[in-house]
């Protein structure tokens, strides 16, 4: 079985739908420390003036130390601000009436139970859903393991049983270094490849990295299609090394 393990983040790109889209099981990373101002909190849509943030506002002030789990929303009526901004750029495009409504009646639903991973976690959930990705979730704070970094990582996929682990691309960075932590418990590890499609978008030219709900706005049912165009075969350990060592000389 393979399986990926990424933080929960706000209204994710593209690529972190390819991720769930090809693994048997996904993990939401949600027993780390929170990091502020980080996806966790906040992604981007597109306006005439380029890409814009929305941001949760969330209680920061004396939790340092708070895991993604624990993070309470500050400002409950955030949603009116966010689902304002949605509106206003995206009102005009193809698909806009298909999904809006819906995804007003959940955030302001969601947004009342004053908890981060609550609205994350769940807006996830309904993405996957309405575009028919199938892959289990879980949330690694409902696993009971423990760990830091790469650790961790082992633990979670001991728990469920993986052999094969499928990595964020960004992991590399630390991931490569402590490799032995998994490959010594049995786990394969290849890394996430992706290269981002062009599609039917708002307000010329094309900009990518915006969040899901532009592509789901613009492209409708079409949207799984085109998350999996982008795909690439998950990248080798020592392909990633290769590359890594070339940057570095």
């Amino acid at each position: 079985m393979r399986i990926a393990i990424a933080q929960p983040t706000y209204l994710p790109w593209l690529g972190y739908f390819d991720l769930l889209d090809q693994v048997d099981h996904f993990v939401l990373l949600d027993s780390v420390q929170f990091e502020r101002q980080s996806w966790q909190q906040r992604n981007r849509i597109k306006t005439p003036q380029g890409l814009a943030w929305l941001t949760v506002p969330v209680v920061f002030r004396g939790r340092l130390s708070q895991t993604i789990a624990e993070v309470n929303i500050r400002v409950p009526d955030f949603w009116h601000d966010h689902l304002r901004a949605i509106e206003l750029n995206y009102r005009r495009a193809p698909f806009f009436n298909r999904y809006f409504h819906e995804l007003s009646n959940r955030i302001e639903l969601l947004a009342s139970s004053l908890s981060l991973p609550c609205v994350t976690v769940s807006l996830l959930r309904w993405f996957a859903e309405v575009m028919g990705i199938t892959t289990p979730m879980v949330r690694a704070s409902e696993l009971g393991v423990r760990g830091k970094r790469t650790e961790l990582l082992a633990e979670i996929c001991v728990s469920l049983g993986a052999s094969a682990y499928l990595s964020p691309f960004g992991a590399s960075e630390y991931l490569l270094d402590e490799l032995q932590i998994l490959t010594g418990r049995g786990i394969e590890v290849s890394f996430h490849n992706y290269v981002h499609p062009i599609y039917r978008q708002m307000f010329p030219p094309f900009q990518p990295y915006a969040c899901i709900l532009d592509l789901l706005f613009n492209e409708g049912e079409n949207a799984l299609e085109i998350i999996r165009s982008g795909r690439r075969q998950p990248l080798l350990t020592e392909e990633v090394a290769s590359q890594v060592y070339q940057k570095v000389v």
